[in-house]
């Protein structure tokens, strides 16, 4: 069982920065994706950045070019570098891990507010 904790969400005046952090209960050199989702009110929940174990790093396109996912071997976490943040990233953001043939587990998530 993978523990994950969010930190680092917050509210902040849009074109502004927050960078979230995700800390595993284990080595994250034993997971095989890490990710950040998010969900706004009254919209699905959906994936934002994911970064596999040898890397390779996908985003959504709605994120491209200001947001930055990153493997924090050191901090033995997963963090996301949100910049030029609009109202429309406001959601609650969670983390995910996936160990192939093991299991799914999700973080209990940190809200994000875009706001003037």
């Amino acid at each position: 069982q993978v523990q994950l904790v969010e930190s680092g969400g917050g509210l902040v005046q849009p074109g502004g920065s927050l960078r979230l952090s995700c800390a595993a209960s284990e080595n994250i050199f034993s997971i095989d994706v890490l990710a950040w989702y998010r969900q706004a009110p009254g919209k699905q929940r959906e994936a934002v950045a994911t970064i596999g174990i040898g890397g390779n790093r996908l985003y959504a396109d709605s994120v491209k070019g200001r947001f930055t996912i990153s493997r924090e071997n050191a901090k033995n976490s997963v963090d996301l570098q949100m910049s030029s943040l609009k109202p429309e990233d406001t959601a609650v953001y969670y983390c995910f891990a996936r160990k192939i043939l093991i299991g799914d587990y999700w973080g209990q998530g940190t809200q994000v507010t875009v706001s003037s």
